[in-house]
């Protein structure tokens, strides 16, 4: 009984999921689409923010059972993009258009964490506090 529990499945995904089930392949697939959406330049990429997790994890906690099934299915169908250039999965993906759930979806997502991920809100936007900065020397006009 504890070996049972000790044991893992070495093809399931790295996050426990309720929702959806995920292999690893189609976890690292999802990685590789979410890095053609936000690829690595002078900043980190979607992969090394990990945000195929976030991806994984909203789409697991926040979406209806509708837009799950129909995430799993684009992942299915996006299973011929595996091993590809990141270049050629970005084409892939505009070809998908805004039309087909699954790229809206990722795509969302994909910006969502980016935008709230540690490294932009370090590094990227500039945080003062409520009210601002007091400027008692402003010239006026008048």
């Amino acid at each position: 009984m504890i070996a049972t529990s000790c044991s893992t499945d070495g093809n399931a995904a790295s996050i426990a999921l309720h929702n959806i089930k995920m292999s690893a392949s189609e976890e690292a697939l999802l990685a590789e689409i979410v890095e053609a959406i936000i690829p690595e330049t002078d900043s980190p990429g979607a992969k090394a923010l990990n945000l195929h997790l976030f991806v994984m994890k909203m789409v697991d906690d926040c979406h209806n059972p509708e837009d799950q099934e129909l995430f799993l299915k684009g992942l299915k169908d996006a299973k011929k993009l595996s091993g590809k250039p990141i270049a050629e999965v970005a084409t892939s993906m505009q070809q998908l258009g805004s039309e087909d759930g699954f790229a809206k979806i990722v795509k969302q997502r994909t910006i969502q964490g980016y935008l709230n991920s540690e490294y932009v809100m370090k590094n990227k936007l500039i945080y003062e506090l409520v009210p601002g900065r007091y400027n008692g020397a402003v010239k006026v006009n008048g």
